[in-house]
């Protein structure tokens, strides 16, 4: 069997047949794909095969939550808070998005909200 441009090697066809990666349609296929991964991850030497695997069932998990999970609807500046509170994040660490210090702070005390493009730059770094 060939797909693409290489054939896949007896180890990731076995990672295939013992989980076989096909689109998420619940919770419960969420979890066993999340499972799967992270008993992936836990034999920690993972070679280009595992890395190449892990990324096909990640791709599956983003595309259910992506029509799944909605995105939380924050004011601008409630996005930054939390952000900062997860991320361990500082005003300082936001500068490439915004102009500077102070537009960060408007924002962070609801003086200012997020433009198009901010907003944009902003919800990548989620991703």
């Amino acid at each position: 069997m060939t797909t693409g441009l290489t054939t896949p090697s007896p180890y990731y066809l076995n990672l295939m047949a013992e989980f076989p990666p096909r689109p998420i349609t619940n919770d419960a296929e969420l979890v066993a794909t999340q499972q799967r991964i992270n008993s992936i991850i836990d034999n920690k030497n993972l070679n280009q095969d595992d890395r190449d695997y892990l990324r096909v069932l990640g791709i599956l998990i983003y595309d259910y939550e992506e029509k799944n999970e909605p995105f939380p609807e924050l004011a601008d500046g409630e996005l930054l808070q939390t952000l900062m509170k997860d991320y361990n994040l500082k005003v300082q660490d936001f500068l490439g998005i915004f102009d500077g210090e102070e537009t960060i702070l408007d924002i962070l005390n609801g003086k200012r909200n997020l433009n198009s493009q901010e907003t944009f730059k902003v919800r990548s770094l989620l991703l």
